[in-house]
């Protein structure tokens, strides 16, 4: 397909390569990645985020990348991605976007509430329907956006009858998860089924969902994972100095080191890059050829937190 290692994407029938790009910081004016403001044009109108995200999805299709990934949330994220398929015309690519969260931000970086949830099937309809006129027949994957167990989302007969709708129609259909209970939430959708495919954050500090990832993998799901740069702390404007050094000392980028350790994982089969300008991509880039073996691993293991510090941290970030 490309230069890039390429993988069955579970059981959906999809093949796509192991590296993929998020639109989660290019669609939308603010976002909580360290240094985020630092990657976008200063002027953050429409348009130059448009061009953007362009320039980004560009570099990242030259540079062998087939996987795209959006949400209705991200922003103008679909307009600009859909945007971009009618007018590169690109070969060979795989489509992923979510429902369950609404853009509320207003394009302002300092907006009280820039997201606002609901997992409701009125929510889905709706979505799908928004999904569809931007992406048209683009579109390969749809996953609940941050399912959790307590939402009762994944056994919904309303939301489920939906799904499995679109799934007959030709769409794969996945979950994201996030927060301390990402394991409780996968082993779920597995026990319930109708699932594709999960999304879900795992890094070098968060580690937590591993053991149900592998679970899922087993089970047939495509894993893709997401934040794998801890939303930036795992890049040089993290400060986390063993990471650091451990990077320096492997004449490795940090964040290319982060990646591969995900690409690492036997269970993983997309992860995602969420690069905002092509200079981060091409740093990402580096993930495929970094070396990650047990001394590294075992270097490492002094920068694992616990989940809820974890997310504790990972709420406080600012959007901006």
């Amino acid at each position: 397909m490309t230069g890039l290692p390429t993988r069955a994407l579970g059981r959906t029938g999809l093949e796509t390569t192991r590296l993929g790009l998020g639109l989660a910081a290019l669609g939308r004016p603010a976002y909580i990645n360290l240094g985020h403001a630092e990657d976008l044009p200063s002027h953050r109108s429409v348009d130059a985020l448009e061009h953007r995200a362009h320039e980004v999805l560009d570099a990242a299709y030259e540079a062998g990348i087939r996987y795209f990934d959006a949400a209705r949330s991200y922003g103008r994220a679909e307009a600009f991605l859909g945007g971009w398929l009618a007018r590169a015309s690109p070969d060979g690519v795989t489509v992923g976007s979510k429902w369950g969260y609404e853009y509320t931000g207003g394009w302002r970086i300092d907006a009280e509430t820039h997201e606002v949830k609901d997992l409701s099937a009125n929510q889905l309809r709706r979505q799908i329907a928004e999904t569809r006129a931007l992406l048209g027949d683009h579109l390969d994957l749809y996953q609940i956006h941050s399912a959790t167990v307590e939402s009762g989302v994944l056994e919904d007969p309303d939301v489920r009858a939906e799904l499995d709708d679109l799934r007959a129609s030709g769409v794969a259909i996945g979950l994201t998860t996030t927060g301390p209970a990402q394991q409780a939430t996968i082993d779920r959708a597995i026990a319930v089924g109708g699932f594709d495919t999960v999304q879900a954050t795992w890094n070098l500090l968060e580690r937590s969902a591993g053991p149900a990832l592998a679970r899922a993998h087993a089970a047939g799901l495509g894993v893709l994972v997401k934040e794998a740069l801890a939303n930036g702390r795992l890049t040089s404007r993290g400060g986390i100095a063993l990471f650091l050094d451990v990077a320096r000392a492997r004449g490795t980028a940090p964040d290319a080191l982060a990646l591969a350790a995900v690409l690492a994982q036997p269970w993983v089969d997309v992860v995602l890059s969420g690069a905002a300008d092509v200079a981060t991509l091409r740093s990402n880039l580096g993930a495929p050829d970094a070396v990650w073996d047990g001394t590294v691993e075992a270097e490492l293991v002094g920068i694992l937190e616990e989940p809820e510090a974890y997310w504790a941290t990972r709420a406080a970030l600012p959007w901006a």
